[in-house]
This record gives structure tokens, sequence and C-alpha cells, in this order.
């Protein structure tokens, strides 16, 4: 162990309610409190477009400081007297919403709850400021929360595991898609360049994603989808009907409400309406990306939100998709019935995730690497834990 948990104590990136602003600070390990808990070292995390949103101050709670991460690979350290299928020594991955396994959500229930999955690192109005961008993390129902994975390949490969790779894979099923499917994937970060992955590993025919940023658009051409960058040529919509004017079958936003139009500028209802556009007779639209951002602080939003200008309710081209027969589904990531199957694809060599990376910086810097992925100057970071 190293002086500082050797003295109890270990780093941990934490948000203290500064805006585009985080800090790595020192906190005592954590310990077990509950038989179900795990404690897992923590040896590579990454940052997430989520937390960007706590970085402009659009989530959490006024509670600060509190720690920030949901992705993150480890080694089992300790688990406790009732954890049946985990033990010391064991390579994880944890899932970013952790749940005992049982849990069942009430149709009246939102994602900004105390009730059910704990999704770390979001504050405590939404599960967790127990962040796992850090060294060690408590991992409660440690159990249902972990998944075992070899020793093989490097936690680059894993990583994506925990959120970016199912987000993707589960928003891609819910547009509908089956193998053959021409599909349009708006977003190239973490979660879009995973979409678009996750076609092309199942049989999607043609795959093009929209974006503006030249790298990003990079490495989805990498990986043999088309890039349309929609700032330049036309709106995206525009520039996809003129190459294939009936459309395509299947489109996914992996962005969300904070989207902006061809001008740069917010448009919540943008994406919904270029995907509408462009999605073809019988077709279907998946959203992985945030649409709840309003429902922060008790339903009023934060202030930041507010300045920004996210509204709670947003236009849509309901006829337009009526008339087309759209199939539209949205939600979180599904994470028992994706994960499984992820996890034999990367142990069996026929998906390689870990392209999305595209640097690693240690705990102590990763104030200078949340500036860097805001400012779009990387596509998806990697912080590097504690390794020995």
């Amino acid at each position: 162990m190293s002086n500082w948990s050797a003295q109890g104590y270990m780093k941990a990136v934490q948000w203290e309610g500064k805006l585009g602003q985080m800090s790595t600070n020192i906190v005592p390990v954590p310990k077990i409190t509950k038989p179900e808990d795990a404690i897992v070292r923590i040896t590579s995390s990454a940052i997430c477009g989520t937390d960007l949103h706590i970085y402009h101050g659009l989530v959490g709670t006024k509670n600060i400081p509190w720690g920030v991460g949901h992705e993150a690979v480890g080694i089992v350290e300790e688990v406790g007297p009732a954890v049946d299928f985990f033990k010391r020594g064991d390579r994880v991955l944890i899932l970013c919403m952790a749940e005992d396994g049982n849990f069942l959500p009430k149709p009246s229930m939102s994602f900004v709850s105390s009730e059910g999955p704990v999704a770390f690192g979001l504050g405590l109005e939404m599960g967790s400021d127990k962040g796992l961008q850090t060294e060690y993390a408590c991992i409660p129902w440690a159990d249902s929360s972990l998944v075992k994975i070899p020793c093989s390949l490097d936690d680059r490969e894993w990583l994506p595991l925990t959120d970016a790779f199912p987000t993707g894979w589960s928003a891609l099923s819910r547009s509908g898609f089956e193998a053959g499917d021409t599909v349009a994937v708006f977003g190239a970060g973490g979660i879009g360049l995973m979409c678009a992955y996750s076609a092309i590993l199942r049989g999607a025919s043609l795959v093009y994603v929209i974006d503006h940023v030249p790298s990003r658009l990079a490495k989805a051409a990498s990986i043999g989808a088309m890039p349309i960058n929609f700032t330049r040529g036309g709106k995206a919509s525009e520039q996809i009907l003129a190459l294939r004017p009936q459309g395509v079958k299947r489109t996914v936003d992996c962005v969300g409400e904070t989207c902006v139009n061809e001008d740069l500028q917010l448009q919540q209802d943008y994406i919904l309406r270029e995907a509408t556009a462009i999605t073809t007779l019988n077709g279907g639209i998946g959203i992985a990306g945030a649409y709840m951002l309003s429902l922060v602080n008790g339903g009023e939003g934060t202030e930041a939100s507010k300045k920004l200008g996210i509204k709670p309710e947003i236009s849509f081209p309901i006829e337009q998709a009526w008339f087309k027969s759209l199939r539209i589904q949205g939600g979180m990531l599904d994470l028992k019935n994706s994960v499984p199957a992820l996890v034999e694809l990367v142990k069996n060599g026929a998906a390689r995730p870990g392209f999305i990376f595209s640097n690693e910086y240690s705990l102590e810097d990763a104030p200078l690497a949340y500036q860097r992925f805001e400012q779009r100057e990387e596509s998806k970071v990697l912080l590097k834990g504690k390794r020995k």
C-alpha cells in the first residue's frame, strides 16, 4: 500500500461546487459497513460525458464535496461476510449502477431519485456521493454489482464495459436494430462510438456517425463508419438524405438535450428532429442521451441549467413520426442483458473497445483531464488508479 493508504487515506477526484473545476483530494480509505459490501482497489477509471454534467453544474446535489466517477475496473481487496461470489484478488469491472439484484422500478419513479440502484458519483440525490475516480471504493451488493473478468488484456479493453459499451449497445437495441440495417448515430463521444461499434459488430450494412469534432469523427471512420460533420455542408439530415434519399432504418441519439444545432447553439430538440427526418418508414429511434436535467433539484433544475436555457418540455415532430410509424424508445443502459454478452465478445477477441480512449492521466492530473475532455481535446479519458 502507498504511504497514503497505509495511513488510511487515498486520492479521490471530487466536485466542490465550482463550475468548470474538479479537484483531486486526500480522503479516508473506505471501509466495509455492510455484510454485502466489497472493497475494490481501483486500477483504472474513466471520465464520462455524464461527469461533465456535474462539471457544468447541471446535475448533483448541494451536499459538497462529493466523489465523482462511475466507470472503473480493479482488484477485490476485501469482501463482507455475505459476499458469496467474489474473493480477494479477483479482477472485476464495477457496474456503473449498483443494486441488490432484485430491483423493480415503480411506474412513478424518476432517475433523479434516492430509491433503487446506486448511481456512483452523481451525488446523494441520485444515489451516491462516493465516486469511482479514486484509489479504493466500497461497492454495495457486491455479488450483483461486480463482474469478474480475466487477468488478460489491458484495463482499457474492459473499462468501456462498465457503462459506455452497454449504453451504446442497449440504445441500438432499443431502436429495433436487426442485422443488415442501416444506422445513423448522433454523437461521437464514448457512448456514440460504442453505439456505432455495436452496430458494426452486429452486422449493420452502413453506419453514419454525426458530430462536429474532427478527432472524434476520425475515430468513427477508423472503425468503418461514415463520418458526417453537421456544421459543414448542411445539416446532417440534408447530407444523409442526399447520399441516401430513403434515409436509414435505425437512428440513435447519443447526445441528449444538451445537443447543439449546426450553428453550435443549444437546441434541445435538434437531434430528435433530425433523427425523425432521416429515419425511414417503420424504422426506429433509440435514445441514450439524457433528457432529465430539468428534474434535478426537486424538478426545479439547477441555476446552471436555467442559465443554459434547459427547459422541462421540448417540441417534437409527432406528426412526422406518426406518419412514418416510427418506433421510439429511450432509457438508461440495460446492464443485465448486455454486459455478459459484451464480456464474452472481449474475452474471445471479437471486440476491442479500448480504441475509444485518446489518453491516460494520473489521478493528480484529473483536473487537467477534465479540462481537456470538456474542450473536446480528448475523446475519452482513462484515469490511472492504484495499479499495485
